[in-house]
């Protein structure tokens, strides 16, 4: 797919490889500027966040199981500030982003197509963010299940790197996990897959989402993985819906267009 760009410089209205390359560098730095004055943001909320992050700790240790966080080197808790402020602009900046990823394919698509493709900005960032959500509204059970196999005895003093590095990971990963269903249907609007396509690998599919609610399900319990794996699947027969309507939508259009010209002139 070829973007269309100054079409008075050049008339068929086709980047060359260069200038896609330049565009993508331009955009990908634009996101990160986005991401590191959204940094900014993050250092000043870096002491209410990492509060919440370790309340399900606190939680533990009233609990009586003798569970605290602990720094091992003198620059930990600053490189910590840093990890968490960044991290959390990655959230506080998902609509820019997320614009930005747009705004590249954006040029080589025709007008219809770029209202259409609109929704990725639209709705990825409350996917985003709503994925992120699921995964830290299950993270309080997570950590008190997986602290209750300590040996009686031991204490479940844990490196605050290491813990936090998991939250970071279980909840971008739910994140990034609920906007592909929106990949989907973009590659769909944009006319690179069918729903046909779609829809006749979603046993694959299911069997996928289940093995990645598995392997990124903080807890060994089957409940866990199936409250995340559900609403991934719902997503995924969502997008196929959504995009199955726009290929009839598509088909009508292409036979109405075909019949115009089959259509002898009166």
């Amino acid at each position: 797919m070829a973007l269309r760009t100054g079409r008075a410089r050049n008339p068929e209205g086709r980047m060359r490889l260069i200038e896609h390359l330049r565009e993508l560098r331009r955009r990908v730095l634009l996101a990160l500027a986005g991401i590191a004055v959204m940094a900014v943001v993050g250092w000043f909320l870096y002491e209410p966040v990492f509060d919440a992050i370790q309340a399900p700790v606190r939680a533990v240790d009233d609990a009586g199981l003798n569970a605290a966080l602990t720094f091992t080197t003198p620059a930990a808790a600053f490189d910590m500030k840093i990890r968490v402020s960044l991290w959390l602009a990655t959230f506080l900046a998902s609509p820019w982003w997320l614009y930005q990823v747009w705004a590249y394919i954006a040029p080589g698509l025709t007008r219809s197509e770029k209202r259409r493709s609109l929704l990725f900005v639209v709705a990825g960032v409350p996917l985003f963010l709503g994925g992120a959500a699921l995964a830290w509204l299950v993270l309080p059970n997570a950590i008190k299940v997986l602290t209750q196999f300590t040996p009686e005895g031991a204490l479940n003093y844990m490196p605050a790197t290491d813990y936090v590095r998991f939250v970071m990971r279980v909840v971008l990963a739910f994140a990034i996990a609920f906007l592909v269903p929106l990949v989907m249907v973009l590659l769909n609007a944009v006319g690179l897959v069918s729903a046909r396509a779609l829809l006749a690998g979603w046993r694959w599919a299911v069997l996928l989402v289940f093995v990645f609610a598995g392997i990124a399900s903080p807890t060994p319990d089957p409940w866990t993985m199936i409250a995340l794996a559900v609403p991934m699947c719902a997503l995924y027969f969502g997008a196929v819906g959504i995009a199955a309507l726009h290929d009839r939508r598509a088909a009508r259009r292409q036979a109405a267009h075909e019949a115009d010209l089959l259509e002898p002139d009166s």
